[in-house]
């Protein structure tokens, strides 16, 4: 610390003391006998106005770890090999446009599942693996239009019914269209 200048008044007990530490300069005015506890008071305030906050730096040390260490688990997991039949891309940019249950029963139709005869329950399980929880009401209305419109066929009796695409309907089942 830089040394005190301090300058008494003989007329009272007032005392004027100018500090000066680095870029601070105070001058104080005071009773003689608090003048120690004055000046202990201001420079401790200036002191710790030029130090940073105990263990701050080390909180700034810990955080910017914590980052560069999130930024290498993010590049490991950019660098997996994809899972076989799943793009992940493709799920989430459909999920934002808002996939109907008619669009999503028409990229089953698109992706071949119905080259096979499917059931409501099976046709249902499938949205849901793909991540879509649409009622079996609403998939079977969809059904039940993609049915009229001759996109599908429907097979069976009443509450049993099975779905194929026209193309691959077989000569020797009974289908009933509405």
């Amino acid at each position: 610390m830089s040394d005190p200048s301090i300058a008494t008044e003989s007329d009272s007990d007032e005392v004027k003391v100018r500090l000066k530490h680095r870029d601070w300069e105070v001058e104080i005015t005071c009773k003689e006998n608090k003048l120690k506890s004055v000046i202990e008071n201001v420079l401790s305030g200036v002191d710790s106005t030029g130090i940073e906050t105990p263990g701050f730096g080390n909180e700034l040390v810990e955080l910017k770890h914590q980052i560069e260490e999130l930024k290498s688990r993010l590049t490991s997991v950019e660098s997996l090999p994809s899972t076989a039949n799943v793009n992940y891309g493709e799920r989430r940019t459909s999920q934002r446009i808002g996939m109907t249950c008619r669009s999503l029963i028409d990229s089953l139709l698109s992706d071949n599942f119905f080259t096979q005869e499917r059931q409501l329950g099976q046709i249902h399980e499938e949205i849901l693996r793909r991540g879509y929880n649409y009622d079996r009401t609403a998939v079977s209305h969809s059904l039940t239009d993609m049915v009229r419109e001759r996109t599908l066929v429907r097979v069976g009796t009443l509450r049993n019914y099975r779905y194929i695409q026209k193309e691959y309907m077989s000569t020797d089942t009974n289908h009933q269209t509405l």
